[in-house]
């Protein structure tokens, strides 16, 4: 299984990821914001760094419980991947 070894939130709600199996990446984040009461409040920086890593490496989560898989993170080839 896949996990975060590491993480860096970069500007403009950018987060650049190393997995377990040493690869890499950076995703951009804006397209994952919308309006609704879940993700509006990445909008804001101060939040959006508030992010933290699951023990294990099991994923990322902010303060509301918004969160991600590393395997969905790993695999995502979504707008706003940097590899």
């Amino acid at each position: 299984m896949i996990s975060i070894s590491d993480f860096t939130i970069l500007n403009d709600k950018r987060i650049h990821f190393l997995f377990s199996d040493q690869s890499e990446k950076t995703i951009d984040f804006s397209s994952f914001i919308g309006n609704d009461d879940l993700t509006k409040p990445l909008s804001d920086d101060a939040f959006f760094r508030k992010v933290k890593l699951y023990e294990n490496g099991r994923g990322i989560y902010w303060p509301n419980d918004y969160d991600f898989c590393p395997d969905f993170l790993r695999k995502y080839q979504g707008e706003g991947v940097i590899v």
